[in-house]
C-alpha cells in the first residue's frame, strides 16, 4: 500500500511526492524502494503489486523498473484501506484461487529482514492451512500513544491452531490509540502488542470475510471479477471505485471477525510515521542529534532531528528537540513533542500561504 500523503513528514512529504517515494533514512534508496527490496525475498517480484493513487502511477514506475504497469492498481480516489484490499484480493483469487496473501505498508522501517522472512513463511503456511486472517504484532518496548494495540489472548488459542509456542495467538480485542496511563497499563498486562497494519490471509479468506462483513462494499467490486486483469479493468474501477464506503480494513474486517490471529514478531519494527519516530532509528550522536544528508555544526544542541533535501551545512546553537527541516521553499523548525501537530499545521500553511507549499 503506497497511497498515503504521509502529511506529518511535511514538508518533505507532499501531495505530490509523499513520503514513501522519498530516501527518509539517507540510504539511497526511498521507502518503497526498500519494502519492495524486502518482499521481493519472499514473494517473486512478477507477483507483488503496489496499490496507490492514480497520480503516483508515474513516480512508482520509475522507482520499481522490476514491475510492469499492470501490477499498480490505481485508486481513482481516497477510500482507505478496506476498498483497495479487496480490490486487490479479487484480481489475486481471479488468477490463483489458492494465492495467500500479505499486505504491508509501504513505508516501514524493519530491521532484521531474515526474522521477517520467517514470521511470514509461518503465516503464509497457517493461512495455507486454516481460514484464520492473521496480523504481525510487534512487541511494545515502551507505552507508546501514537499506535493501536492488539490484545493477545495467551489462553484462547483453538485446538486447530495449536501455535502458542511459535507466537501466534487469537485476538481478543483490538484497541484504539490509548492515552499514557493506558498504555502503561497495556505494557504492564504483557499480553498486548502494537498493531502493525502487516496482514496475511489466503484470498478465499479474505474475500469470505468481505462477503460478510462488508457485504455492500463486496457485492460492488465483485461485479468487476469478470473484466479484472484485462483492458476493461481499469474503466471499471474508474466507475465504481469512488463508491465504495470509505473505511479502514481494521475496523471494517478486523475488528469484527471471529478468525483473527496475531503472530508476535520477532522483529524490530517502526512505523516511521512521524520526524520523531525517525529520529529514534537513526544513527546519533552523543548529545542524541539524528542528521541526515546535512553537514552540521551543533553547539549547545540535543535531541534534535535534522533533515535538508541537499548536502547543506546547517548551524545550530541552544536548541534542544527540535525538528529541523529544508526543502526546497520551506524551513520548518518545530517542537519535537508537538510533531502530532504537523497534520493542523499543513492545514493552516496551505489556507495562508497557498497549496504550492503543501
Amino acid at each position: 500500500m503506497a497511497g498515503g500523503i504521509g502529511s506529518r513528514f511535511w514538508p518533505v512529504s507532499t501531495r505530490e511526492f509523499p513520503k514513501q517515494f522519498h530516501d527518509m533514512l539517507g540510504t539511497g534508496e526511498s521507502l518503497l524502494q526498500k519494502t519492495f527490496s524486502r518482499l521481493k525475498k519472499i514473494v517473486p517480484a512478477k507477483n507483488i503489486q503496489v496499490l496507490t493513487n492514480e497520480r503516483y502511477v508515474n513516480l512508482t514506475l520509475e522507482q520499481l523498473p522490476e514491475i510492469s504497469e499492470k501490477q499498480v492498481v490505481l485508486e481513482p480516489a481516497m477510500r482507505n484501506t478496506a476498498p483497495c484490499i479487496l480490490l486487490a484480493a479479487l484480481k489475486i483469487k481471479k488468477e490463483n484461487p489458492n494465492a495467500v496473501m500479505l499486505v504491508a505498508p509501504s513505508d516501514h522501517w524493519i530491521e532484521d529482514e531474515v526474522a521477517f522472512q520467517k514470521d511470514v513463511a509461518l503465516c503464509f503456511d497457517t493461512c495455507e492451512k486454516e481460514n484464520v486472517l492473521m496480523t504481525l504484532g510487534i512487541p511494545p518496548t515502551f507505552p507508546n500513544t501514537g499506535y493501536g494495540y492488539i490484545d493477545a489472548s495467551k489462553s484462547a488459542t483453538t485446538p486447530v491452531l495449536n501455535n502458542e509456542l511459535q507466537g501466534i495467538h487469537k485476538v481478543r480485542q483490538f484497541r484504539e490509540k490509548p492515552d499514557y496511563e493506558t498504555a502503561k497499563q497495556f505494557l504492564a498486562e504483557g499480553n498486548y502488542l502494537w498493531n502493525a497494519g502487516i496482514f496475511l490471509w489466503s484470498v478465499k479468506s479474505i474475500v469470505a470475510a468481505f462477503e460478510a462483513y462488508l457485504p455492500v462494499m463486496s457485492a460492488l467490486f465483485s461485479e468487476g471479477v469478470p473484466v479484472y486483469n484485462s483492458e476493461k479493468e481499469r474503466s471499471f474501477i474508474l466507475e465504481n471505485y469512488s463508491l465504495a464506503e470509505n473505511i479502514s480494513i481494521d475496523y471494517g474486517i478486523m475488528e469484527k471477525a471471529e478468525n483473527v490471529y496475531v503472530k508476535k514478531a520477532t522483529f524490530d519494527w517502526n512505523d516511521l510515521g512521524t520526524w520523531g519516530a525517525l529520529h529514534e532509528k537513526l544513527v546519533k550522536d552523543i548529545n542524541s542529534n539524528a542528521v541526515v544528508r546535512a553537514k552540521s555544526h551543533l553547539k549547545d544542541a540535543s535531541g534534535n532531528m535534522i533533515f535538508t533535501e541537499k548536502d547543506k551545512l546547517v548551524v545550530v546553537e541552544g536548541l534542544n528537540n527540535y525538528i529541523v527541516v529544508e526543502k526546497e521553499d520551506v524551513l520548518l523548525i518545530f517542537p519535537k513533542e508537538k510533531e502530532q501537530e504537523i497534520k493542523t499545521l499543513l492545514t493552516e500553511v496551505s489556507e495562508k500561504h497557498g497549496k504550492k507549499y503543501t
